[in-house]
């Protein structure tokens, strides 16, 4: 281990340590991209398929009614559990706090081979959702402490980028096996084969992080080590939540953001794909949104990532993209949108097929939907990397995250099963997205750097005053340093 000092006039005092990476094979399976990789292969076979099933509009059913309460069960869970999150993860570990998260997507897609069975299962659905929201949000947050850890500054938004193109991967594979299982079907629901080839993906996904390196082991591709949380009190831990947002409240200003990350997802699945296609045309619309994801996370990844520009400068390029694709889908999607109501497409009614003239320039709002979404996703969590490199704060940001953008998803869905116009969701959803690009502006302009310093950094600093404190204590009452 080599000990380093930091060249910057303001912090000559600061020392970085520096390790000397593994080698050969046990340097492959150690190095970030790999865990990185195995990371979002977990989420490849769970949230993935997870992904698939929603996006076929109603969960590939004919009434999507149980499915939306459902959905709006497993994020209401979800929001109430995020927000504590993180606090879970920086006490029991991020890799059980992942393994724990995997448990409940088999149970959600069994929930709908049963209902497919048994039609009047719609409660098993809704229970399975509301358990799937609990597991998910300890998933999700793991996974976002994780992925913003291993990465050095310079590779967050290749880390995210290669962590998004993978997990989406995972959509692409459950919009195929739903499109093969159904290419020659016009009807408006799902055989029971998709269901269990579904099922069966979501259970390999529980075995990976049994196989994943201990985080604590992790030295990142510079030879700093990933220091993870060392089981803190938990008054402490929830004493971080406050700190973190005293020491950094511009965190207030992305909260219209992750509000609005995951609240679009209604009007694309269950108001326009499952209104206007039969399953088909919903299969192959889901395969091409999710496989223009991984498009967008590589295009917007680069960008954030560029060498060539200081990050502020990608901050803002990143933000303007986000803005000019906001207005292109949502005018066009109001186009389409202004032409139907739910009176006018019920759920048993004929719904467009791939072969109509008019299906060529409705799959290509899919696509751009798509791309909107990865570069939605993928730019938030750069934001939330580009404010901090402590590893206790990124985990409790990821869980705000996925708190706050669950919240807005168990609304709009709601509201949806309720039967809401539709021209209302789509409103509202354009609404929010603009209301998030437009909060997230000046906390771009006062909070983002051109490299996180160690100011930035409230709740190490808070832990360092408390080893401190801890280190003065045993010194004064004559016992020996552990």
């Amino acid at each position: 281990m080599i000990e380093q000092r930091s060249g910057s006039n303001d912090h000559d005092n600061d020392s970085v340590s520096i390790y000397e990476r593994p080698k050969g094979l046990r340097g492959v399976y150690y190095h970030p991209i790999t865990q990185i990789v195995m990371l979002a292969f977990v989420c490849f076979l769970c949230p993935g398929m997870f992904n698939a099933l929603t996006g076929l509009g109603g969960g590939g059913q004919v009434n999507p009614t149980t499915s939306a309460n459902s959905t709006c069960a497993v994020y209401a869970t979800y929001a109430f559990f995020a927000f504590f999150s993180g606090t879970v993860n920086n006490k029991i570990g991020a890799k059980r706090t992942l393994l724990f998260g995997t448990l409940g997507y088999a149970l959600y897609v069994g929930s709908y081979l049963a209902i497919n069975i048994h039609p009047g299962a719609g409660w098993f659905v809704v229970t399975s959702g509301a358990i799937l929201g609990v597991t998910a949000a300890f998933l999700w947050t793991a996974q976002g402490a994780m992925m913003l850890s291993y990465c050095t500054e310079a590779q967050k938004g290749i880390f995210i980028s290669i962590f998004w193109a993978i997990f989406n991967l995972g959509a692409v594979v459950g919009a195929t096996v739903s499109f093969g299982q159904n290419i020659h079907s016009t009807n408006n629901s799902v055989s029971n084969g998709t269901y269990v080839g579904i099922l069966v993906l979501t259970i390999l996904g529980v075995t990976i992080p049994l196989l994943m390196a201990d985080p604590d082991k992790m030295i990142r591709t510079d030879g700093t080590r990933v220091v993870m949380p060392r089981h803190p009190s938990w008054k402490s831990e929830f004493y971080g939540l406050w700190v973190a947002i005293i020491t950094d409240p511009m965190i207030l200003l992305l909260f219209p953001m992750f509000f609005a990350s995951n609240y679009f997802y209604t009007w694309q699945f269950n108001d326009y794909n499952s209104a206007l296609f039969d399953i088909r045309a919903r299969s192959l619309n889901n395969f091409m949104y999710w496989l223009s994801q991984i498009v967008g996370s590589g295009i917007i990844g680069v960008i954030l990532d560029s060498k060539k520009l200081r990050r502020r400068v990608r901050a803002f390029t990143g933000w303007s993209i986000l803005l000019v694709m906001t207005f292109v889908v949502h005018v066009w999607a109001y186009n389409y949108q202004r032409t139907y109501t739910r009176a006018t497409v019920p759920p048993d009614s004929q719904k467009m097929d791939i072969y109509d003239p008019q299906y060529l320039a409705h799959v290509w709002l899919m696509i751009f939907y798509g791309l909107l979404d990865a570069m939605w996703q993928t730019t938030s969590f750069w934001l939330i990397g580009a404010m901090s490199n402590d590893t206790n704060k990124l985990a409790i940001y990821s869980g705000f995250y996925h708190s706050i953008q669950s919240a807005g998803a168990a609304g709009v869905w709601r509201m949806d099963a309720i039967r809401l116009p539709y021209m209302n969701i789509f409103l509202s959803t354009w609404c929010l997205v603009v209301a998030g690009l437009v909060f997230s502006f000046p906390m771009i302009c006062l909070r983002i750097k051109d490299t996180t310093v160690l100011e930035d950094e409230g709740l190490m600093q808070r832990d360092q005053e408390i080893n401190d404190t801890k280190a003065k204590e045993m010194i004064e009452s004559g016992n020996d340093m552990p």
